[in-house]
């Protein structure tokens, strides 16, 4: 905590030191700190609980596993995450007769680096990610998706992926917010934002396309949007909770399920959204087994 503290008050005062004098080096110290993925240890990454016996998997420099046979469920993890963050849906839904699939995107977890090097990466290439496990595994009968990963699926799916039903959980609906947040906590300068959105657009375009409100229409425009069950909790304090609530305005039929005081990471694993989740999936799942199986499981 110390030496976290530490490299705040470095980073505040690097930052306010650079937009006085050189805002082209806070600039570069916030892109350099944008697209960062944390280094998460290996022992906090292993899943809580008993799993089926996995079949490990690699696509390129991606690692991952696949469990169960049937229809096929992808798990995405968002920005810092890692593939298992989401196993509490994996023995449900095996037991349902689902085939489970996860994965680490690139530099996150076991996989290799990506394009952006070691501890890097971006929203693009995290979709590009899921694009090439599906090519790999198989069509997507359903996506679960945190955070950025609910984002990156709303790209790959823009693109070309194809899911039957979709999961978001916590979904990171406005990118600007984040910036907002970061520039109010590190106490960047107008200088240094506006560097950093002049360099983003240049790469990626602007900010604003990376909304979820933008990329919804572009999915709508190539395919009938799929059934969409969102999860949010009102404490989050990463992703906005209005965010959900707005895109189930913007998506036909959406459904959003609040929790209280769960925060960002423990919705992912709470018991009976849990249940809803997989409740949600089984709906019309074809060979699936489903109904049986959900009556078992709720018994």
């Amino acid at each position: 905590m110390a030496k976290k503290s530490t490299n705040v008050r470095f980073l505040k005062f690097a930052f306010g030191l650079a937009e006085r004098v050189a805002p082209p080096i806070g600039t570069a110290l916030l892109n350099r700190i944008w697209f960062r993925i944390p280094v998460v240890p290996e022992k906090v990454r292993r899943p809580r609980g008993e799993l089926p016996v996995p079949t490990p998997f690699e696509v390129g420099t991606l690692r991952g596993q696949s469990y169960g046979e049937g229809p096929t469920i992808y798990l995405v993890h968002g920005w810092g995450g890692w593939g298992l963050q989401l196993a509490a849906y994996i023995q449900p839904l095996v037991d349902l007769g689902f085939r489970v699939v996860t994965y680490d995107a690139p530099s996150h977890g076991d996989s290799g680096r990506g394009d952006e090097g070691t501890h890097a990466s971006t929203l693009l290439e995290i979709a590009d990610a899921l694009t090439a496990v599906v090519a790999a595994q198989g069509p997507a009968y359903g996506v679960i998706a945190h955070s950025a990963g609910a984002t990156a699926t709303a790209l790959a799916l823009r693109d070309g992926v194809e899911a039957e039903r979709l999961v978001f959980v916590a979904t990171a609906s406005d990118f600007s917010v984040n910036l907002d947040q970061m520039q109010a906590f590190l106490g960047i300068g107008p200088r240094t934002r506006a560097g950093f959105e002049r360099r983003f657009e240049a790469r990626f375009g602007p900010m604003d396309t990376f909304r979820m409100k933008a990329i919804v229409p572009g999915i709508a425009a190539r395919r009938a949007l799929p059934p969409l069950l969102l999860i949010h909790d009102r404490s989050d304090a990463e992703t906005q909770y209005q965010g959900s609530v707005d895109l189930v305005g913007l998506w036909p039929g959406a459904r959003l399920e609040t929790s209280e005081g769960l925060g960002h990471r423990r919705v992912l694993r709470d018991p009976d959204l849990v249940k809803q989740v997989v409740a949600f999936l089984a709906e019309r799942a074809p060979g699936s087994g489903a109904t049986d199986g959900r009556e078992r499981m709720w018994e």
